[in-house]
């Protein structure tokens, strides 16, 4: 039996100055949130994804903080505030990547395959781009168009709060990183690193995430 291994991370940049406007009212809403809210303890949801995490998902943790993301904040590819609370009654797997990112640039197309095939009223891959600055989005989105990323929606934080809120919580310390949520943004599993999901074991993972 293949048993679960650590990936190496990889360490982000450091921090830049914040974009202002769009990006402001972000930072504002994840720096409001130093912990997490706490959701109920999901231990055999946890447990069953678990179960079949395995091979080019072993690296996959269940979660054992229960942490509550429903108001992790970013914008759309219009530049409309949204938080993962907008997704309510989906099971999410919630990427957060960069273009500076090497691992997390070869992660991205199978987080496409992913939301092609699982991708509807149950499930979404939502992939945070964390360029920083104003032109954060738009070299997100070039890179995407330039992949064929068509599936995946852009969504940025330009501010990168968002990372630092997934930091100050002590849920990763590097890019890529994975969390995969229930339909109430209730934390389920965290992947520190890259995985290839589109794959057996990525699709069995999905699935159990699906059944719980």
């Amino acid at each position: 039996m293949q048993t679960k291994s650590h990936r190496p991370l990889i360490i982000g940049l450091g921090l830049l100055a914040a974009a202002t406007g769009i990006a402001a009212a972000i930072w504002l809403s994840n720096a409001g949130t130093s912990v997490a809210n706490e959701c109920p303890a999901r231990a055999d949801a946890a447990a069953s994804i678990d179960a079949v995490a395995i091979g080019e998902l072993a690296a996959l943790m269940p979660s054992s903080q229960w942490r509550d993301f429903a108001d992790l904040a970013f914008i759309d590819a219009d530049g409309n505030d949204r938080t993962l609370a907008d997704f309510a009654g989906k099971k999410l797997l919630v990427n957060f990547w960069a273009t500076w990112c090497a691992p997390c640039r070869e992660e991205m197309p199978d987080l496409d395959a992913l939301q092609s095939r699982y991708g509807g009223d149950d499930f979404e891959v939502v992939a945070i781009s964390l360029d920083m600055g104003s032109d954060g989005p738009t070299a997100a989105r070039l890179f995407l168009d330039e992949i064929g990323a068509d599936n995946l929606a852009l969504y940025a934080d330009p501010s990168y709060k968002v990372f630092e809120r997934l930091r100050n919580e002590a849920v990763t310390l590097g890019l890529p990183a994975t969390v995969l949520l229930d339909g109430a943004a209730c934390e389920i599993s965290v992947l520190q690193g890259p995985a290839h999901w589109d794959s057996e074991d990525g699709n069995r993972v999905i699935e159990a995430l699906l059944e719980i």
